[in-house]
């Protein structure tokens, strides 16, 4: 019989890529659309501050990338409607990112996608099994948080 470990690994890395490719291809296809997942994500996470919009730099920690990539990621979004950028009336040298209509819309649908993604997960779980699924899916997500943290103070 295969060791736990390497069901283990065997599970995350198969679970990590399906999930990716299944968002990806119901973004495509339920919302006809232009982004990559990436941007979806980027999108979601300027979502999250709703109109207050969120900095160059508060999105690159969020998302755990470089400022560089952060800025040409969010140039492309502005180019194809999703965000827009002001500046701060109170610090010209800020910068906030916001949704536009655009960007709302295909918001709503990516956040519809999770709702009901979610939902037919556990749909044929118990609420043991539920309780049992979140405390690892925590567990795992602490785990590789410090793992990050710990590559950043590098």
């Amino acid at each position: 019989m295969e060791s736990f470990s390497s069901q283990l690994n065997e599970v995350l890395v198969d679970t990590f890529s399906n999930v990716l490719k299944y968002e990806e291809d119901l973004l495509k296809s339920s919302a006809n659309t232009d982004l990559s997942i990436s941007e979806m994500h980027l999108i979601e996470d300027v979502g999250k501050n709703k109109n207050d919009g969120k900095t160059i730099s508060d999105l690159a920690a969020s998302q755990k990338i470089t400022l560089p990539s952060v800025t040409i990621a969010i140039n492309k979004l502005a180019k194809k409607g999703y965000v827009v950028k002001e500046k701060s009336s109170i610090d010209g040298r800020v910068v906030y990112v916001r949704l536009t209509d655009k960007g709302l819309r295909i918001d709503k649908i990516h956040q519809y996608f999770h709702m009901k993604m979610v939902k037919e997960i556990t749909r044929q779980m118990t609420d043991d099994e539920k309780e049992v699924l979140i405390q690892g899916m925590e567990k795992l997500n602490r785990f590789f948080a410090k793992k990050i943290s710990r590559l950043s103070d590098k």
